[in-house]
């Protein structure tokens, strides 16, 4: 007898593929491994095809499909292509899952946090993209609602939105940090009144007219330097700093109308909502220049 005709007993199949009798009992039972045909005694007897049959159904029960879709494809309802490409897709997810469930977890035992924050950690990285992107924009449209989206001012709006269209696949600790810190930040009413702020007085300047009375880049320079060499704003040597940034001229009311001018727009929750939005789009980090403008304010006040 050839190969062609030759006829096995469940046991004999059990031998040849490996495979626990009662398993090929069971899919035979369920026809997705149904008998060529049986025995004088009433025994199932299969052919060689039943053999290369158990092995992809082997496969793709290793692959984690269920009896049904195996069924499917074995009767031709779903191409195996077909299948394995939803299929892949389906364990894309999974995986993205569990290496945000990783992120948290690494998150958690690196900030020691207690099991309510663990929970909240976990509901918010593993938010869609959709519903972050809400959450960002929600607070944008809160913040900014009655303002002029044209005025020069709300013009930070429109920056404030650009959410990364996902978390990385493999998000880093730093980045689930970030999201998380991000959601606290925007969920803050004084922070966005401290926006809603900053905008509306940045439409009200860009409407007044001579240049403006310091250099943002000389700032940042000097009193830059002052910060890093641990100089006193209201020392000597603060105030021969000051003096190269503004005229040394300049009457005190009007370095007071300065410094309440500098202090609108010195705030360090929004620089760090920056730094946030960059950790989550991969954008290289950029120096804290806060610490810098808080110095300046400090030497007009002094």
């Amino acid at each position: 007898m050839n190969d062609r005709t030759e006829l096995f007993t469940i046991g004999q199949l059990a031998r040849r593929t490996g495979l626990p009798v009662r398993t090929i009992r069971f899919w035979s039972d369920i026809d997705v491994i149904p008998p060529t045909g049986r025995s004088a005694g009433g025994y199932r007897l299969y052919d060689t095809g039943a053999v290369a049959r158990l092995d992809l159904v082997r496969t793709l029960r290793e692959l984690g499909l269920d009896l049904e879709t195996v069924q499917r494809i074995l009767s031709r309802q779903s191409t195996l292509a077909d299948v394995a490409r939803a299929h892949a897709d389906a364990l894309d997810t999974e995986i993205r899952t569990l290496q945000l469930r990783r992120a948290v977890l690494r998150s958690v035992a690196r900030r020691n946090s207690t099991t309510e924050e663990m929970r909240v950690m976990n509901k918010l990285a593993r938010l869609s993209a959709e519903e972050r992107q809400r959450m960002i924009d929600d607070f944008v449209e809160r913040t900014f609602a009655g303002i002029d989206p044209y005025e020069p001012g709300a013009r930070i709006a429109e920056a404030m939105r650009q959410m990364p269209a996902k978390l990385p696949d493999d998000p880093s600790p730093e980045q689930v940090d970030a999201w998380l810190a991000l959601a606290e930040l925007v969920s803050d009413p004084d922070f966005g009144q401290r926006v809603r702020q900053m905008a509306a007085a940045g439409a009200q300047s860009a409407g007044r007219a001579g240049p403006p009375p310091y250099d943002p880049q000389v700032v940042l320079a000097q009193a830059g330097a002052a910060v890093a060499d641990g100089i006193a704003p209201d020392s000597a040597e603060g105030r021969a700093i000051l003096d190269r940034i503004v005229d040394p001229e300049m009457p005190a009311d009007e370095r007071a109308r300065l410094a309440d001018q500098v202090e609108t727009f010195t705030d360090p929750r929004v620089e760090r909502y920056w730094q946030l939005l960059g950790v989550l789009n991969d954008r290289p980090p950029f120096p804290p220049q806060a610490p810098t403008f808080e110095w300046f304010l400090a030497a007009l006040r002094a």
